[in-house]
């Protein structure tokens, strides 16, 4: 089967990164598979094998105009054509439906945010009045699918997959390490700035304990530097910066800590689990609850409290049994989000699109 996936860019974000695992595996299951991106930075790198269409170019200041001009130009060769276009994030969806329905190409939207955060007006078009148009809308939660069901959206659950192999250890011998992950710039999705002052007493009475922050972004460094400053913290955190050894760091470290204000499913907190480490997270609007049963696989702890956040990341600190029970029933609840299983929900959708 001809499969394009369609996306803004490659760059270092989650949903980006899913695509590339995605477009991966279908091209190992023998698919034929492009990526089309409108704009350079790349961050995430493809198989070889795959096909890359990079649409460039084009003089049109406005972006969107811009993306649409130049896919409606590159589907008009029928040769350029799929049997399905699959595309990522709200803008691109968009642009995919709008030229996917001209040319009568198969398309299958995937929304990556959960439906309540705060979106432009475009995205907000998209969300109420054109994703009834895809021929399937995929979502990462069944919050998400009640939401577009209501609007007529022909929406599915489709997961995140979790890729990382999960990691079985004989002796648990971690550092003493609370291990956080996202774009540093993203502070507030991420709940970065919540974090700082919510940990700093918790680590002054545990000196043998450090923050790691693994992500890129000057603007977010530079902020959540001056926040460690101001709580006293600053020798406790390190700022590691942007990783692709994600899975290293996160075998030699001990709690996972999810601040986040919102998610949509969150594929870090999958790998974390993946890789042995005792995870505790806000219960935000979507994600967390749909990955993490409380108190069984992690810690789910009530949406923005910061104290109890506070107490209950203390009590992980002075628990190790309970770290590594958590941490071993943790790797037991990832089946349903290994990427074999979710191709073949996509192979689901491909029939039903036949």
């Amino acid at each position: 089967m001809k499969i394009n996936f369609l996306v803004d860019s490659l760059i270092s974000g989650g949903a980006e990164r899913v695509l590339v695992l995605l477009a991966n595996y279908f091209d190992k299951q023998g698919q034929d598979v492009t990526i089309i991106t409108f704009n350079d930075k790349e961050v995430w790198k493809p198989n070889e094998t795959i096909k890359r269409t990079k649409l460039h170019h084009g003089r049109i200041k406005n972006e969107m105009i811009r993306s649409t001009s130049v896919l409606a130009k590159h589907y008009y060769k029928k040769k350029n054509r799929p049997d399905v276009l699959i595309s990522f994030m709200t803008r691109t969806n968009l642009i995919g439906i709008l030229v996917a329905k001209f040319y009568g190409i198969k398309i299958i939207a995937s929304e990556h945010n959960n439906h309540l955060k705060e979106i432009d007006s475009i995205g907000n078009f998209t969300r109420n009045h054109a994703y009834r148009f895809a021929n399937v809308l995929t979502v990462l939660t069944a919050f998400d699918q009640k939401f577009y069901k209501n609007r007529k959206v022909n929406a599915f659950v489709m997961p995140n997959p979790c890729t990382f192999k999960p990691y079985i250890e004989d002796i648990r011998d971690r550092d003493k390490i609370i291990l956080a992950v996202g774009a540093l710039n993203r502070y507030h999705h991420k709940g970065f700035d919540n974090l700082i002052p919510l940990i700093a007493p918790v680590l002054k009475r545990n000196k043998e304990w450090k923050l790691k922050l693994v992500g890129g972004g000057d603007i977010g460094t530079k902020l959540l530097r001056g926040l460690a400053e101001e709580h006293d913290i600053v020798d406790q955190v390190i700022f590691a910066g942007f990783s692709n050894e994600v899975s290293e760091i996160m075998k030699t470290s001990e709690i996972y800590i999810m601040p986040s204000r919102f998610e949509g499913l969150p594929m870090v907190l999958l790998e974390a689990i993946s890789q042995g480490m005792a995870c505790i997270s806000f219960d935000c609007v979507t994600g967390p609850s749909d990955i993490i049963e409380n108190n069984v696989n992690g810690i789910l702890v009530e949406d923005q409290n910061l104290d109890l956040m506070a107490n209950a990341l203390e009590k992980l600190i002075n628990d190790p049994e309970k770290r590594k029970k958590l941490a071993n029933q943790g790797i037991k609840s990832l089946d349903r989000f290994n990427i074999s299983a979710i191709y073949d929900k996509y192979l689901n959708i491909f029939e039903s699109l036949a």
